[in-house]
């Protein structure tokens, strides 16, 4: 791997990142729920003699950055309690399985995978779960997740929210929508540029939640320079991946950037919730020396 400035790993005072939700201008309440964190080694003092604990370096350096979004599908509030226990479940299990963060970027990195692939599946069981205890109620979540362990990210998607890598001038969707749309112009039953239009276009083949989830785990480098964003698809029902691309070559923030989103969605309707989550790691002229 090359040895330049876009290679060199940005410290946690060098991450430049934020998130939003809105309710949008259609919709009455917002079922939509994203987290954005780091994931550290942590020391916790619950008795010493010394005089000054807190002094102690007891925080150890950022193992990972985490970025999730959750679209909620359901009636009444089933949808948002869908993915925000989706969050919460994934949250927990992140916790408890940091041992496999040994082998990110390993030729045969096979357990992260499987963890990341496991922690959806969990997410999957708790709603379904929660779902049981009222038959009667809907309730399903979109979940794309993020993991970014300098310098590499892991992807794992289900359903429609997306995640886009955008660098030197090209914008990427890493992940691929989870919808009969799709499905039917991978199998070449429908044409590319007619999914868009189609009317499932929306109807999700995968859920967490829902009947069935089918999990995907990809893998990308992630230079310095280069832009992360997660975004639900209240964002792409109203903006262009070639607008989006306009606008992170644009940008001055990463919450800059969120709010351009934001403003450009509610001017065309606002007809759904929205979620983002931009990031990013500048260049800066002292990592460039």
């Amino acid at each position: 791997m090359p040895g330049d400035a876009q290679w060199v790993r940005p410290t946690d005072t060098e991450l430049d990142m934020f998130g939003l939700t809105h309710v949008g201008l259609v919709r009455k309440e917002n079922q939509d729920h994203f987290m954005l964190c780091t994931v550290h080694p942590q020391v916790v003092v619950h008795g010493t003699s010394l005089p000054d604990p807190d002094s102690l370096p007891l925080r150890g350096e950022r193992i990972a950055t985490y970025m999730l979004v959750a679209d909620g599908v359901g009636s009444g509030s089933g949808g948002g309690e869908a993915s925000r226990l989706a969050l919460a479940t994934i949250t927990q299990y992140v916790a408890c399985s940091m041992r496999s963060y040994h082998n990110v970027g390993a030729a045969s990195d096979a357990e992260f995978y499987q963890a990341l692939t496991d922690a959806a599946l969990e997410a999957h069981a708790a709603v379904r779960e929660r779902r049981a205890l009222d038959p009667a109620a809907k309730m399903a979540t979109t979940l794309t997740i993020a993991v970014a362990v300098f310098p590499w990210m892991y992807v794992t998607q289900g359903g429609d929210s997306r995640c886009y890598l955008y660098w030197e001038g090209e914008l990427t969707q890493i992940t691929r929508d989870q919808t009969i749309a799709q499905g039917l112009a991978d199998e070449g039953i429908l044409p590319a540029d007619r999914v868009s239009s189609s009317p499932f276009s929306h109807v999700l083949s995968s859920a967490i939640g829902g009947d069935e989830a089918m999990p995907v785990v990809s893998r990308v480098e992630i230079p310095r320079g280069c832009v992360i964003l997660l975004a639900t698809d209240g964002l792409t029902k109203h903006v262009s991946n070639a607008e989006i691309a306009e606008q992170i070559e644009a940008m001055h923030s990463s919450e800059q950037l969120c709010r351009s989103l934001l403003e450009m969605t509610l001017e065309r309707g606002g007809s759904d919730n929205l979620t983002l989550i931009a990031a990013r790691a500048p260049i800066s002229a002292d990592t460039a020396e």
